[in-house]
């Protein structure tokens, strides 16, 4: 089913112009979510998990539209109450159009938040090189010229996103999976946070908000007994958090996010990634991710676990 087939069997906000035109009430301003990203990196995805949560779907439209959708929605007797807005790279004007709406947005105080999706430049060229399709930014040179001219161009954007996904090794369905307990209907927490275990040795998570480094604590690498184990296991654990300072690195990070959260909370910041590094990501950054999230659990702060690395030596 094609995109414009799924969006004419939901309510069509914009029939309504003309009776809103003439004084049609306006009811309670809907919620709104901004998809956007990488080319390639999965914005149609997302956005077709949205719309099977029952949110009304709008692919490419054009960013000055977007306060106008949202007025139209307020006024649709309550059958628009969450809209989604795909916007992509169409150009520097494009984008300044945006930030204008954003503005405008914010004006009229309206909840929005803005999802941006993210890959690898390895990842974004496998994949248009496996569908044999040109960027829509190369032009006249290569694959790897569009997708740097387009992070150029999605930088600040990238930099105001609520939530970031990486997607360089996901598949479709645990995209799926990510977006799927980020909205799906619920009481909704102030803040969502994912703890990310990773080791360095395999790169930085470019996802993360914040990167705190645990290789100054002893190793369990290099302790024979404990090397088979991971940081799930209560041996290593145990071991992590019996070396000098470990106690103490924990407590006193955990309070510096403590501050961290509320801020956000305040600034209306709603997902947070915290990715918690040693050399190969299976020892101590796994032991002091799975000690960090039931603290921050402890707090109110919903929290998820992710073991990026953990088993890939």
């Amino acid at each position: 089913m094609s995109e414009h087939s799924r969006a004419q069997e939901q309510p069509d906000p914009t029939a309504s112009a003309a009776t809103a035109a003439a004084g049609e009430e306006t009811g309670p301003t809907p919620e709104l979510v901004i998809i956007s990203g990488m080319s390639g990196a999965g914005r149609s995805t997302a956005a077709k998990c949205l719309e099977d949560l029952g949110w009304f779907v709008v692919d490419n439209l054009p960013p000055s539209l977007i306060p106008t959708m949202v007025d139209l929605g307020a006024r649709s007797q309550g059958n628009v109450a969450r809209i989604a807005v795909v916007v992509d790279v169409r150009g520097r004007s494009f984008f300044d159009s945006l930030r204008e709406s954003l503005a405008d947005l914010d004006a009229k105080s309206v909840t929005r938040r803005i999802v941006f999706l993210e890959a690898s430049d390895n990842a974004l060229v496998q994949r248009f090189e496996s569908v044999r399709r040109p960027h829509p930014l190369q032009g006249d040179g290569r694959i790897v010229d569009g997708i740097a001219a387009e992070r150029d161009l999605l930088r600040e954007l990238r930099g105001d996103a609520d939530l970031v996904i990486d997607t360089s090794n996901l598949n479709v369905h645990e995209l799926r999976a990510k977006m799927d307990a980020q909205f799906t209907s619920g009481d909704e927490p102030e803040l969502r946070a994912t703890v990310m275990s990773f080791g360095y040795k395999y790169g930085l998570p470019v996802d993360a908000d914040h990167v705190v480094d645990c290789r100054f604590l002893p190793n369990p690498h290099w302790v024979p007994e404990l090397r088979p184990f991971t940081g799930t296991s209560e041996e290593v654990a145990g071991y992590v958090f019996d070396q000098p300072g470990a106690k103490e690195f924990l407590e006193r990070y955990a309070d510096l996010l403590h501050l961290v959260a509320a801020g956000y909370r305040r600034e209306g910041k709603r997902y947070v990634t915290i990715a918690v590094g040693c050399t190969g990501g299976k020892h101590r950054s796994v032991a002091v991710s799975e000690r960090l999230a039931k603290v921050l659990a402890a707090e109110g702060i919903e929290t998820v676990v992710v073991h990026r690395d953990m088993g890939r030596e």
